[in-house]
């Protein structure tokens, strides 16, 4: 009797940290994957060789979204960093509706509540609506934290001037349990290769155990050789850096809302019911620790060993940051004409997101017997 044929799945956003990642393990799966990309490059060259089939387009676009499903069982949902989120959202439904797909797996956020600060999450709330209406068709829903690429972002600073400089608070309360994107990934794979066993729940894909800023300074010294010390610095000071460093990825609406989710990390919000046992039992592994996941960031990128010259370009940034300009973040929101409430709050000072995110409610970590 033939072994039937494994469902094709559509992974969107595909050579983003966690669509590839999601394609990569779907293709060591031996799934068929399309692999919805912007453009051709070398990430989109690793998924290719991987045996997934690119998809060129434009994901905003439903004419695209449309072709992309066609023939597609199945599909991972993941919105672009950007502020035009919900239209992808929308834009991403409608399709998948029309194509009659049977399961979705979407990328939400732990944060997701009605009325945020952040626009980007109440666009995630809405979505995560709009995905669901279709009763048709299961979901299964992924809702991340903080991520530990968070923190990669100051590795550079942290392997040549031994700072780990970041807006966290308190340098010794722990507040984080930050999953890799491998991880994350691994939980998005097991929901879509079993929909049966995963329709409907929400998961909360993390790290190991919750760790400290002066803890995650610690593990990033070990990966580095070094020792390296966590500075507490401003929102204001972080835009800076991202402004100065990052210029061609300088993104006004992302950093606008980073700074927004600085301050729910100050307040605890990402350690709330932190860590989860999702990662084991949905993906099937021990989730990866901080340390290692500096580690592999290490090898992969060899101007991270210490060296003279590396050393001066890391003290030419600094003098960069200082002299930038500073970024008025309220303006730039105001500026971008972005929906802001007249009344909004904080996670952990939501009724209904402290509810939601208890140990016995939707949203909370599975707990693995011993």
């Amino acid at each position: 009797m033939p072994v039937p044929a494994k469902p094709k799945i559509l992974v969107t956003s595909a050579s983003g940290k966690t669509g590839s990642q999601v394609a990569l393990q779907l293709r060591a799966m031996t799934f068929p994957v399309r692999a919805f990309v912007r453009q051709r490059d070398h990430r989109s060259d690793l998924l290719e060789r991987a045996g997934a089939e690119l998809f060129v387009g434009d994901q905003y676009s439903l004419s695209d979204m449309r072709k992309a499903m066609k023939g597609v069982q199945r599909a991972y949902q993941c919105a672009p960093t950007a502020p035009n989120g919900l239209h992808f959202n929308a834009v991403f439904t409608a399709a998948a509706y029309e194509a009659e797909v049977e399961h979705v797996v979407t990328l939400s956020q732990w944060l997701s509540s009605v009325d945020h600060p952040s626009l980007f999450t109440r666009e995630v709330y809405l979505g995560d609506i709009l995905i669901g209406m279709r009763p048709e068709m299961s979901v299964t829903t992924v809702n991340v934290g903080w991520f530990a690429e968070n923190y990669l972002m100051v590795l550079g600073m942290a392997a040549h001037l031994g700072l780990f400089t970041m807006p966290l608070g308190d340098g010794d309360v722990k507040k984080n349990a930050a999953p890799s994107n491998e991880d994350i990934a691994r939980v998005v794979v097991g929901a879509l290769a079993d929909p049966a066993g995963h329709a409907g729940k929400t998961y909360r894909p993390t790290g190991p155990t919750l760790l400290s800023p002066n803890e995650i300074a610690e593990a990033m010294g070990r990966a580095l050789g070094r020792r390296v010390r966590y500075v507490d610095i401003s929102e204001r000071m972080m835009v800076k850096a991202l402004k100065a460093l990052r210029p061609a990825n300088f993104s006004e609406a992302a950093v606008t809302q980073l700074a927004i989710y600085s301050e729910e990390y100050k307040r605890g919000a990402f350690a709330v019911n932190a860590p989860t046992e999702d990662v084991f039992q949905v993906g099937g592994c021990e989730p990866e620790v901080f340390e290692n996941i500096v580690r592999r960031k290490v090898a992969d990128q060899p101007g991270l060993a210490r060296s003279l010259p590396g050393s001066i370009g890391a003290i030419g940034s600094f003098l960069k940051i200082l002299a930038t300009r500073p970024f008025d973040l309220d303006r730039a929101q105001k500026q971008r004409d972005y929906v802001q409430l007249s009344s909004s709050s904080y996670c952990l000072d939501d009724a209904a997101w402290t509810e939601g995110h208890q140990s016995n409610g939707e949203a909370a970590p599975s707990m693995r017997v011993a």
